[in-house]
């Protein structure tokens, strides 16, 4: 005989087993409410409770201290806490650029109001290029430094002389060498065409002469700026990472610890007090000197001997321009190298705001083939080339597109003033 069972049929025993589980459960709650109410009650949980508070949920213990004036406690975490990713990158950065970065000092001699000699201290900083002891740093940091008087210390306080290999005024930069061993150089950038404003950025340097200090912001703009001693700074790199006295010639590093830039200089407002505003020189500029070392033993860098301005669609519609990009040429240095091969400046007089531009020159749209829309562009064309080089350099003159041929003047023998 065959016997049906309904979806609710009971096995004997097993409907006991369940009333019994669901009553130890209730039970269990009704004991745990209550000791916990009551110990709360008492204050007896309150230190565990703030222990757990204070190291952020980890696990923590009562250290009791005891002295003559009595005893407290203190709430101390049983474990170091661990590192959030944010913050392990920002350790490893440090940790691999720091044995590259060097503190520079310098002596210089200078003259009171009766010619008595009175010697002046700088300091900045600079980093290792390689293992022969080639530092590069700014040329502002050196200053008029006398012959031995200028020092290298590195990052585990060995000090050594440093001489002053070159130096290139215009680009504010300077080459160092000390004979020291064991030297770690620092990791260049590849390139730092295509730097992108948000970019987190890094900066390690001896601002005030506190040694081996980082700082980390982001890139806030790329643009052309005036270096210290009112040099051009193609391209500059604009970034909040504080930069102080003392950070001058030290690296300006991305998030993989590979310098992007050099840190020059930074903005200042009337209570002469950083303003939050610091300005690094490309790599691309400082690989340009360097293989101009490296080729004649000196920086050559090339010039067209001209003072120009960057153009945007709105000036461009507004003076009738035939391009709404490039790079207008104001002026034309006389005896330069834009002036031999017979490009033109500007007649007309205009401002810019309180700035004073002539307009009316060539608008630069090319060189060698390659499309100016910017003096990045320019900038980033000039520094493949050297002095000595021709080149084809594109223009419109009102609306007729020409091409002159332009040998490249020596940076060196420019007239002072604001040239590209």
């Amino acid at each position: 005989m065959v016997r049906w069972f309904s979806a609710d049929y009971e096995v004997p025993g097993v409907s006991a087993m369940k009333y019994r589980s669901v009553l130890l459960v209730v039970l269990l709650l009704t004991g745990f409410y209550l000791v916990t109410t009551h110990l709360a009650s008492t204050g007896v949980l309150a230190p565990w409770l703030a222990a757990m508070h204070a190291s952020g949920g980890s696990a923590a213990s009562i250290e009791s201290l005891r002295g003559q004036d009595g005893a407290f406690d203190l709430n101390v975490a049983s474990a170091a806490p661990s590192f959030d990713a944010e913050e392990q990158q920002n350790i490893a950065v440090y940790k691999r650029a720091l044995p590259s970065v060097v503190n520079i000092t310098t002596t210089e001699v200078r003259f009171d109001f009766f010619y008595g000699p009175v010697p002046m201290a700088g300091q900045g900083s600079g980093f290792i290029l390689n293992k022969e002891g080639l530092i590069l740093t700014n040329n502002h940091v050196i200053g008029n430094a006398q012959p031995g008087n200028v020092e290298v210390t590195l990052f585990d306080k060995h000090q050594y002389k440093a001489t002053v290999v070159t130096v290139d005024k215009g680009h504010d930069l300077a080459l160092l060498k000390i004979n020291a061993p064991n030297l770690v150089p620092a990791i260049l950038a590849e390139t730092s065409t295509g730097l992108m404003v948000g970019q987190r950025v890094y900066a390690i340097g001896n601002p005030f002469g506190l040694s081996g200090t980082m700082t980390r912001g982001i890139i806030s703009a790329i643009r052309d700026v005036r270096g210290p001693e009112n040099n051009p700074i193609e391209g500059a790199i604009q970034t909040d990472a504080s930069i102080n006295p003392g950070n001058s010639g030290g690296p300006l590093l991305n998030s993989r610890g590979e310098v992007i830039g050099i840190t020059t200089m930074i903005a200042q407002n009337g209570a002469d007090q950083s303003s939050g505003i610091g300005f690094a020189i490309p790599i691309n500029t400082a690989k340009a000197v360097l293989d101009d070392y490296a080729k004649y033993g000196r920086v050559r860098r090339p010039t067209l001997d001209i003072v120009s301005l960057r153009i945007n669609p709105d000036i461009a519609g507004q003076i009738g321009l035939a391009a709404d990009y490039g790079v207008l040429i104001e002026r034309v240095l006389p005896g330069g190298a834009s002036e031999k091969a017979g490009l033109h400046g500007g007649t007309q007089r205009a401002y810019e705001g309180n700035t004073q531009v002539m307009l009316g020159g060539d608008l630069i749209v090319g060189f060698d083939g390659k499309e100016i829309a910017s003096p990045e562009d320019l900038s980033e064309a000039m520094n493949a080339k050297h002095a000595g080089d021709t080149v084809t350099v594109t223009v419109f003159r009102g609306r007729k597109k020409m091409d002159f041929k332009v040998t490249l003047n020596d940076a060196k023998d420019q007239v002072l003033g604001p040239q590209t």
